[in-house]
């Protein structure tokens, strides 16, 4: 699974999966963005989003996976991060059905750790 390896520091991982629930909807909205932007750096920001777009879903799905076990995610881990999804769903006060299943999805798929 090398192809899956990054160079990521634990709080690109969580903007990398913070930016990848965003784009559900095929749009990340500028508080969405400003979101994930207070996390890291303006480089790594682009950095992450970069990744994101050249990845499909499969590569982003298991890069999030690899990350979890590297990191060494714990339930509280994965708690505050459905959490920080749900509150960055929230934050343009425009909740919409396709980031509805992506939260169901996320859920699921930080669980599988």
């Amino acid at each position: 699974m090398k192809e899956m390896e990054t160079n990521w520091t634990r709080p690109e991982f969580k903007a990398y999966i913070l930016a990848y629930a965003a784009n559900s909807n095929y749009f990340e909205s500028e508080e969405e963005s400003a979101i994930i932007h207070k996390m890291i750096s303006d480089e790594s920001f682009d950095k992450i989003h970069k990744e994101l777009k050249k990845d499909n879903d499969y590569q982003s799905i298991q890069k999030i996976i690899a990350h979890l076990n590297k990191f060494n995610y714990k339930k509280e881990d994965i708690d505050e991060l459905v959490t920080d999804i749900k509150n960055m769903f929230n934050a343009n006060d425009e909740h919409d059905i396709l980031e509805e299943n992506m939260l169901i999805a996320m859920k699921k798929l930080l669980s599988v750790v």
